[in-house]
């Protein structure tokens, strides 16, 4: 069965280059009944990660009379959830011999839906396929960076044009490698302002970034990519930490003036070493979380925010980090979203909340996930301020512990 299922995938790679997303259902379910996998059927993960939509190739969203999921309170979501493998006994029509089974499809680490399918057997040739068949779906949907099909299926409500924006600007969402893993949130999903992140790999430098943009409108979200952009243009010209700032700030004056700034914590993490630096112009102070028993505030002199010119000197700050240290970086409106009586989610129990899902029984996406969740929960489901969280694990020599 191994030589037929690694056939089969080949002759799915090959016919897909010129495959649009709507085909691919049915591509999926060609190749997979050619090894034994029936039925197959492939579900995406809305934007704040509550429902898996069936990707069915029908309709403007590609999702026309499929089935849908909650993540929580469902086998396919819990197989999303924990980026495994489950079973059931499909009994009934389906016959009693016979396996369904969910898969998580991940790219890279980030998680982008499940996989179904069924099976006579249950051996561990069936559940090789099984993975590797998700691991190919993961690939293939790479084509939703260019469809309109997949960005309607991933949502449930309205989103306005600075999230249009944002969405369209930031990287995805998860990453591992060389030592270090990294996960981001951002919320209100659909009606976002101006908050954004970003992250990008050089060589063995890891570097990361935390923008809060002035306002809560399409302005504030041009302000932050204007930011973005201007911080990945100096990145990429080899510019350190306070010349990448500086340089922003430049941009941001030359487009607006003085009258709208931007507040952002900027970090290089040494994947090889685990040394970090940073800088901090106005902006909260990034947290080390260390052994699930202490934390730790990065102090660093502000530079004051990005834009207004006050010509404080920008200062480079250092810490040596541990294997296994998390290192979260935000925006206010995590801490200070509010519920109905005025009491703040808060720092404490933002960092707890951290520490407690990610000691061991989440991943650091799925601990975001749940965050996020909690903060929307304490402020009845809806934000008066953007909430972005960047967390980063840094390893330090178990790299084989980077992949679910």
């Amino acid at each position: 069965m191994a030589d037929r299922a690694a056939a089969a995938l080949v002759r799915l790679m090959q016919d897909s280059h010129t495959a649009t997303l709507e085909e691919l259902p049915g591509m999926i379910a060609e190749y997979a009944a050619a090894v034994g996998l029936h039925d197959t059927l492939v579900f995406v993960v809305d934007l704040r990660e509550t429902v898996l939509r069936q990707l069915t190739g029908a309709g403007p969203d590609a999702g026309a009379g499929g089935q849908k999921f909650t993540v929580g309170g469902s086998l396919p979501g819990q197989a999303y959830q924990r980026v495994t493998l489950l079973s059931e006994t499909a009994g009934g029509e389906d016959g009693p011999d016979r396996h369904r089974w969910w898969v998580a499809v991940t790219d890279g680490v980030e998680r982008l839906g499940v996989l179904r399918a069924y099976t006579e057997t249950d051996d561990a040739d069936t559940r090789r396929a099984l993975r590797d068949l998700a691991s190919m779906t993961a690939l293939l949907l790479s084509k939703r960076s260019f469809s309109d099909s997949y960005a309607r299926l991933v949502r449930t409500e309205p989103m306005n044009v600075a999230a249009e924006m944002q969405w369209n600007l930031t990287p995805p969402l998860a990453y591992a490698g060389h030592d270090a893993v990294v996960g981001a949130v951002m919320e209100p999903a659909y009606q976002m302002g101006g908050d954004a992140f970003d992250y990008a790999v050089a060589d063995r430098t890891l570097h990361l970034g935390v923008f809060d943009a002035m306002g809560h409108d399409t302005a504030a979200g041009i302000i932050a990519s204007v930011a973005v952009a201007a911080c990945r243009n100096a990145r990429r010209q080899g510019a350190t930490l306070t010349e990448t700032s500086r340089l922003v700030e430049n941009a941001l004056v030359e487009q607006f003036g003085t009258s709208r700034y931007v507040t952002a914590t900027l970090a290089a993490l040494d994947m090889a070493t685990g040394r970090l630096s940073w800088i901090n112009r106005g902006h909260p102070l990034p947290v080390l979380l260390r052994d699930n028993r202490w934390t730790l505030d990065l102090a660093c002199p502000p530079a004051g925010p990005m834009g207004v010119r006050l010509g404080l000197p920008v200062h480079e700050c250092h810490e040596q980090l541990e294997p296994g240290d998390r290192l979260l970086m935000y925006t206010d409106g995590v801490i200070e979203a509010r519920d109905a009586r005025g009491r703040q989610f808060g720092r404490d129990r933002f960092i707890d909340f951290v520490g407690r899902h990610h000691s061991g029984r989440h991943t650091v996406h799925e601990t975001l996930r749940r965050l996020m969740a909690a903060v929307l929960d304490h402020h009845d489901g809806r934000l008066e301020d953007d909430a972005t969280v960047l967390l980063t694990e840094w390893r330090g020599g178990h790299e084989d512990r980077l992949t679910p």
